[in-house]
């Protein structure tokens, strides 16, 4: 459990660094709706990569168990 906790934590910590330099929210594919004074944003692209990765890592640290 500790080993999973502590690789849970790092790849939470890396994913917040890299949110911090890369354009993530802004990629083509998100949706933007603008009228008037309203905005809808609904990062759709973003969502999909999000869950690329996190079931990248999920695999990795299934196949280490």
């Amino acid at each position: 459990m500790a080993k999973f906790l502590m690789i849970a934590g790092a790849s939470i910590f890396i994913i917040g660094f890299l949110i911090q330099f890369l354009k993530l929210g802004r990629l083509p594919g998100d949706i933007v709706v603008k009228k008037g004074n309203m905005t809808f944003f609904f990062p759709l692209m973003t969502s999909i990569l999000i869950s690329i990765v996190l079931s990248a890592i999920f695999y990795v640290i299934g196949r280490i168990k």
